[in-house]
């Protein structure tokens, strides 16, 4: 593949670097608030690279140049960088520092930006180019940006109330816990970077990011109640100063670093994953006492009240509509030929709207039909559309984000008559599915300790899936929400260690990938609940299940499952249609009840 759009780019940003006095810099897919999804604005690697993925990072050398992507992107680097300009390296299998270390000089003088870079990952990078003799510098302006001709400026939409009533909780509520924790520590202050965490605290939204509602901030909270919020003035309406209140000092953005100067000799709390190493630097400076805690909003964001569990509930309901009316309309259209995988998202999105209820998307819908169902994180675009055609799985991974809730669900269907082999995976990424689903466990469990429950069947068979089996989600927040995660120990991956608690939501999303042929995953959003079991010993919690589509069972081979496991399918089906039907007209309940009837067990079936 050559791309000389990118080789020009490639060498304007070379040509920047000399001018500064720079061998070298690092870019990563990151803002100043370490999102995981960021604004059009931050995407630098995409502009220098012409990768798309959320996740990566690319190193530029005056004669060599790497990007840097986890095992999610393998194929997608390829299809979207070329070759010829970036070397592709596995994460983490090899790291940035391995690659410099190998390439670069000693003298050489490596740049990166502070405000986009954890403090940590500064410090280790340093201590390696030092051992070859090279410098790591922080600069003080981005040589991308300067590169990057039409780059576009942050957004400057306002931003918006999100009222109490929603929320289950007011501002000012948020505030005073914080800071109770705040004197709890000692604590005088802390650094809130996070742009979720700043949402949640201040109840107010945004549309900075992409598909997730948050608005570019920063803020500082005090052991008072008080706050400091740095936010672009024309941002804010009247409306939210009034909802802000007089306890909420409003700064322009731009005075954030500025700020960091008056904590000098005050106590302050950083989280080290969510604040970037500028932060650090600016408060050592200043002379601030700085501890390293995790930021305190946290956990009360990922431990959802009463109210905005009942919003998250209605949520999936209008959305499982939605979902449901989209899979009868694959079913009669699909098989006819002559639809791709962007006109069966645009189709999806469309049954959304209909709703009337619909914010936003809460992430770029996976539409991905044959082979590109293997790719986990597929994106498809114009150059990657593909037919949707007969004989084969077609796997649709989308969400909407409401005004009451975040939706997160992924259906695979069989376009045509499925293989006994396609049968046999699906059926195993079920019985996965319903296992962790139903799992009892104690109170202080954690999600490595149940990531198994979902994979166990697919183990028996010697197969697997490579990523993980369920992440927290927000409430009209981020799709993507920590602290709790279920998934493997092993692999660096945060949250897998935090110990799950009544009120977090999480996804439950098994899946099997055949490289070259198809993908399947199901995937249903559940609630961490607490159980009441006569005799229990322990503290005992479970999962309830909030999303409600039908699940495929053309695809299920009823003899693998167990009469335990074809009840909880039946259970489900009967929940969806009580669910979903009221909302829907004469002709899309008639299908639903289709769909939702019970699993055929005569011995007929079970043979087949």
């Amino acid at each position: 593949m050559s791309s000389p759009v990118h080789a020009e780019r490639l060498a304007r940003v070379r040509a920047e670097l000399a001018a500064r006095g720079l061998d070298g810099f690092i870019v990563p897919i990151s803002d100043e608030h370490m999102s995981e999804y960021v604004g059009d604005y931050a995407q630098r690697m995409a502009w220098l690279t012409g990768f798309g993925g959320s996740a990566g990072t690319a190193v530029v050398l005056p004669a060599r140049a790497a990007v840097f992507v986890d095992g999610r992107y393998t194929v997608q680097v390829r299809d979207q960088v070329d070759g010829a300009l970036f070397d592709y390296v596995g994460v983490p299998q090899s790291s940035i520092a391995e690659w410099l270390g190998a390439n670069v000089a000693a003298g050489q003088t490596i740049g990166y930006d502070p405000w986009l870079h954890g403090i940590d990952w500064a410090r280790a990078l340093d201590k390696a180019l030092q051992a070859r003799g090279a410098t790591l510098v922080a600069v003080d302006a981005n040589p991308l940006d300067a590169a990057w001709d039409d780059q576009p400026a942050p957004s400057d939409a306002v931003v918006s109330v999100h009222d109490a009533a929603l929320a289950g909780q007011s501002a000012v509520e948020k505030r005073e816990i914080i800071a109770d924790w705040l004197k709890a520590k000692g604590l005088d202050t802390t650094v809130m970077t996070a742009l979720d965490s700043i949402a949640w605290t201040f109840n107010i939204r945004g549309t900075d990011v992409s598909h997730t509602p948050v608005g570019l901030a920063f803020a500082l909270l005090h052991a008072d109640a008080t706050a400091d919020l740095f936010i672009a003035p024309e941002k804010i309406t009247d409306a939210v100063r009034a909802h802000l209140g007089n306890s909420v000092r409003i700064h322009d953005r731009n005075a954030f670093e500025a700020a960091l100067a008056d904590l000098a000799g005050k106590k302050v709390a950083v989280d080290p994953d969510r604040a970037v190493a500028a932060i650090f630097t600016a408060l050592e400076a200043a002379g601030a006492e700085i501890e390293r805690h995790r930021d305190p909003a946290v956990l009360p964001k990922a431990i959802k009240n009463s109210v905005e569990l009942g919003g998250t509930r209605a949520a999936h309901i209008r959305d499982g509509v939605a979902v449901s009316r989209f899979l009868r309309w694959m079913e009669a259209v699909a098989p006819e030929g002559g639809l791709d995988e962007l006109g069966a998202a645009a189709k999806l999105r469309a049954f959304r709207d209909e709703g009337g209820a619909l914010r936003d998307l809460s992430f770029d819908t996976i539409s991905a039909a044959g082979p590109n169902g293997a790719l986990p994180h597929y994106k498809v675009d114009e150059t990657t559309n593909r037919a949707i055609e007969t004989g084969t799985l077609y796997l649709v991974d989308s969400g909407g984000q409401y005004a009451d809730g975040t939706t997160d669900i992924t259906r695979t269907i069989a376009i045509g008559q499925p293989t006994a082999e396609m049968r046999r995976r699906f059926t195993q990424v079920l019985k996965g599915h319903i296992a962790l689903a139903t799992a009892r466990f104690p109170r202080g469990t954690r999600g490595s300790q149940l990531d198994i429950l979902a994979r166990q069947y697919l183990w028996a068979d010697g197969v697997d899936y490579a990523h993980g089996t369920g992440h927290g989600v927000g409430t009209y927040l981020a799709v993507h929400e920590g602290p709790q995660r279920i998934a493997k120990p092993s692999g660096g991956q945060a949250g897998t260690e935090e110990p799950l608690h009544a009120g977090m939501i999480l996804s439950n999303e098994p899946g099997y990938y055949k490289a070259g042929h198809f993908g399947i995953r199901i995937e249903n959003l559940v609630i961490v609940t607490a159980l009441a079991i006569d005799g229990a010993e322990e503290e005992m919690l479970g999962f309830e299940t909030i999303t409600f589509a039908p699940i495929a069972q053309d695809l299920v081979d009823a003899s693998l499952l167990s009469a335990a496991e074809a009840d909880w399918l039946d259970a489900y089906h009967a929940a969806t249609f009580d669910k979903l039907a009221p909302g829907m007209d004469d002709g899309d309940r008639d299908w639903l009840a289709t769909a939702c009837a019970p699993l055929d067990r005569t011995p007929a079936a079970l043979a087949a």
